[in-house]
């Protein structure tokens, strides 16, 4: 990291609230949850880089679906739960309803 630090949001007791956040190294800003980023100066600077990570998966016919979703999502629902929900939908051919349901699931999370 460069002369930042990366840790979560707390409590003023000191208790860890939410996601891994980057800051500058005193001072609690920007407080970003995540790693990438395009155009925030302060988070580039303590080392917050605009190139994305890229995986390569084979899929196979056993695949089903795939779920694409920001932090907003992931940060209140594990890959499991995920995975429950989006099946009932997908046996419905209803992926509306899986987009829907999650969203409502986070927000009432957050």
């Amino acid at each position: 990291m460069s002369n930042g630090r990366v840790d979560p949001f707390r409590e003023p007791d000191g208790q860890p609230i939410g996601p891994a956040r980057v800051w500058l190294k005193e001072e609690n800003i920007p407080g970003l949850a995540m790693s990438r980023s395009i155009g925030d100066r302060i988070a580039s600077s303590v080392g917050v880089i605009p190139e994305p990570e890229f995986f390569e998966l084979e899929l196979n016919k056993d695949d089903k679906f795939i779920v694409i979703a920001s932090d907003g999502i992931w940060e209140f629902i594990d890959n499991n739960k995920c995975v429950e929900i989006v099946a009932k939908h997908w046996e419905k051919n209803d992926p509306q309803g899986a987009c829907k349901e999650l969203t409502q699931i986070a927000t009432q999370h957050w």
